[in-house]
C-alpha cells in the first residue's frame, strides 16, 4: 500500500484490520499512525479499546489476545506494536497466521523504522498489502509536499514561496509543516501564500537567516556572513543544519556554472536546477564568482565540518573557518 493509499483510506473512514507503517522519515511515519489511531478508535473509549506494546519486550500471544478481545462500546479495538521490526524472530514466526486472517473488529498497527524483507513475516505482510512505506524525501519532492499540507488549510502556495520554505528546511519536515502552519494563519482570508508572507513571517526567525547567509558566502561577503552566522548560532541546533543547507546551495550553483559554461540559457538552467525564475538571477551571479575547480574544494571543507561536528568539535570555530576559507579564497586567487 502507497502512503497516498493510506492518506485517502484513513480520511474516508476505511481503516484495514492490518498495517505495517515504517520508513526511514520518522516524522511521516508517527504522524500517519497518529492519524490512523485518531481515525480508528474515539478517545472517548481509548482506555478500553486501546493497546500499547513494544517489539522487543512483547509477546506475539499478547498481542493476538489483544486483537481477538471484543471492543467495548465501539466499532473495533486498536493494537499498537511501536519498534515492531525488534519483535523477536519466534514471535514474528506465531504472528504470521494472525496477519493471514486478521480480527475484522480490531486495527493492529505495527510501527517500525526498517524492515528485512526476507524473513516470512514481512513476506506475508507485503503479499497481503499491509505494508505502508514511508521514504526520506527527496529536495524536488517538496514544494508538492508543501502545497498538499497547504490544501489542508484551504491555501495555495506559490512558487518562489515554497522555493524559500525549501531553502532553510530541507528535509526536515516538522520545521517545514510548523511554518506552513504559520503561514497559512498569516495570509488570512487570502487564497495564497507569497514570498512577501515567508518574508514577513521569517524576519524574526531562522529562515530568513539561513537564506541571507547562504546568499552572503554565495557572494563572498565576508562582513554579512560572518554577521548572518552569530545570530544563526544562537540556535545549539544551528551548525548540523546549516551543514546541510550550505551543501544544497553550493551544489546548486556548482550544477549552475557547468552550465553556464555549457552557454546553457537561463531559462533552462531554471528547469535543469529547479531554481525558481523569481531567485535565479542573484544565483547567476552567485556562480560565476566561484571558478570550476573551487567548487570540490568547498565541498570538501563542507564535508570537514560535517565529521568535525560529529566528532564532537565547536560549531562555530567550524563555521567561521568555512566562512573565512570561502570568502578570503578569492582575494587569494
Amino acid at each position: 500500500m502507497k502512503p497516498e493509499d493510506l492518506d485517502r483510506s484513513v480520511t474516508k473512514g476505511e481503516i484495514a484490520p492490518l498495517y505495517f507503517i515504517y520508513g526511514e522519515d520518522e516524522f511521516l511515519v508517527n504522524r500517519a499512525v497518529q492519524r490512523l489511531v485518531d481515525k480508528a478508535v474515539s478517545a472517548d473509549f481509548r482506555d478500553f479499546n486501546f493497546s500499547v506494546y513494544y517489539g522487543k519486550e512483547c509477546r506475539a500471544d499478547q498481542i493476538i489476545e489483544s486483537a481477538m478481545t471484543l471492543p467495548m462500546f465501539a466499532e473495533r479495538r486498536v493494537i499498537l506494536v511501536k519498534r515492531a521490526e525488534e519483535l523477536q524472530a519466534d514471535a514474528m514466526e506465531q504472528l504470521i497466521p494472525y496477519i493471514l486472517s486478521p480480527s475484522p473488529q480490531s486495527c493492529v498497527i505495527f510501527q517500525g523504522a526498517k524492515i528485512d524483507q526476507r524473513r516470512k513475516f514481512f513476506l506475508e505482510l507485503k503479499k497481503n498489502d499491509h505494508l505502508v512505506e514511508y521514504k526520506k524525501m527527496k529536495e524536488e519532492q517538496l514544494p508538492a509536499f508543501i502545497q498538499r499540507e497547504a490544501d489542508r488549510a484551504g491555501k495555495r502556495f506559490e512558487a518562489a514561496a515554497s522555493e524559500m520554505l525549501v531553502y532553510y528546511s530541507g528535509n526536515n519536515l516538522r520545521e517545514l509543516v510548523s511554518q506552513i502552519e504559520k503561514l497559512s494563519v498569516y495570509a488570512g482570508k487570502r487564497p495564497a501564500v507569497t514570498v512577501d508572507d515567508v518574508r514577513c513571517m521569517a524576519s524574526d526567525t531562522k529562515i530568513d537567516t539561513v537564506f541571507e547567509f547562504a546568499n552572503a558566502i554565495g557572494n563572498r561577503d565576508l562582513d554579512k556572513s560572518m554577521r548572518q552566522l552569530q545570530m544563526i548560532l544562537r540556535d545549539a541546533d544551528a551548525p548540523y543544519m546549516l551543514v546541510g543547507a550550505l551543501a544544497r546551495h553550493f551544489r546548486q550553483l556548482a550544477m549552475i556554472k557547468e552550465l553556464l559554461d555549457r552557454r546553457v540559457s537561463s531559462d533552462e538552467i531554471s528547469k535543469t536546477v529547479k531554481i525558481n525564475p523569481f531567485f535565479l538571477k542573484g544565483m547567476l551571479l552567485q556562480a560565476k564568482r566561484f571558478k570550476a575547480d573551487e567548487y570540490r574544494k568547498i565541498f570538501t571543507l563542507l564535508h570537514e565540518v560535517d565529521v568535525g561536528l560529529k566528532s564532537g568539535g565547536r560549531g562555530e570555530i567550524l563555521l567561521e573557518l568555512f566562512v573565512y576559507s570561502v570568502c578570503l579564497e578569492e582575494k587569494r586567487s
